[in-house]
């Protein structure tokens, strides 16, 4: 589906030059906290709530979230997919945590549990997200990792946190690590066949090795993995099934979204 306009209620406001890691983060979570008790009680256990104050305080002041539009997307994905394990790279704020965090959660069961894992280098960062989805109740279903992607992932995986490979994934962290990252998930299983991957920001700002290499043949990522091991080398067999969707950012600029079926070995 290709949204043709900008219909989000809530416009971000500018980016500006300086847009993030300046203290507006922390200036988010000290204004929800600080709300009249009767007021934040009605964010507990309410991520639509906490997800609304959010989008309100980005009005004013840019938060680089994934917003509703995009968003809503990726919600469609996962109530769909119903995936069990799922990882998030990159979680800023929470804000994309929280919104698909919460859609998980309303398809786990105790005798089914889903799993969904936010990986975020920042301690600040992870630490505001921690605080939130407290907040928001998905504590049973949501774990937070602080550290850098390709740690995190080696990490749980040495653990078997992410034993069998996972069935969703929201790439959303820095751009430059999208195409090694998913070569280090490749190689380590961690990305297989049945996997569905939803890289943001394709067109603002673009990640153009990202592209070429999902819509890359497997005949083509074998020539180019010549001499080439582990997490350089990825799986070059797998191949995927690729979906652009156009959409925005929440302060109305276009962006895309890259929706990437792992079809296996094929």
């Amino acid at each position: 589906m290709v949204s043709t306009s900008f219909t989000s209620s809530h416009r971000y406001g500018e980016q500006g030059e300086v847009f993030f890691n300046d203290g507006r983060e922390l200036e988010l979570l000290q204004r929800i906290f600080s709300q009249p008790p009767a007021e934040l009680s009605k964010l507990r256990n309410n991520p639509r709530g906490i997800l609304s104050f959010i989008d309100n305080f980005a009005t004013q002041k840019y938060l680089m979230n994934v917003g509703e539009l995009k968003g809503k997307h990726v919600t469609a994905l996962l109530r769909s997919q119903k995936p069990s394990l799922c990882v998030e790279l990159g979680g800023y704020v929470g804000y994309s945590t929280i919104l698909f965090g919460s859609t998980v959660a309303e398809y786990s069961t105790p005798s089914n549990p889903a799993r969904y894992y936010c990986l975020e280098y920042s301690p600040v960062f992870g630490a505001i997200i921690m605080a939130l989805i407290d907040l928001a109740g998905l504590s049973d279903v949501v774990k937070v990792v602080i550290g850098s992607s390709t740690d995190s992932l080696n990490r749980l995986h040495g653990e078997g946190a992410l034993k069998g490979g996972v069935d969703f994934m929201f790439l959303d962290h820095n751009k430059p690590l999208y195409m090694p990252d998913l070569k280090l998930c490749e190689s380590l299983g961690v990305v297989r066949g049945g996997t569905v991957l939803v890289a943001d920001n394709m067109v603002k700002p673009g990640n153009p090795p990202y592209h070429r290499y999902v819509n890359l043949s497997p005949e083509e990522k074998k020539k180019e993995a010549e001499g080439k091991a582990g997490a350089e080398r990825g799986d070059p067999e797998l191949r995927y099934e690729n979906k652009w969707i156009e959409s925005w950012e929440p302060s109305a600029v276009p962006d895309a979204l890259e929706v990437s079926r792992c079809l296996g070995r094929v």
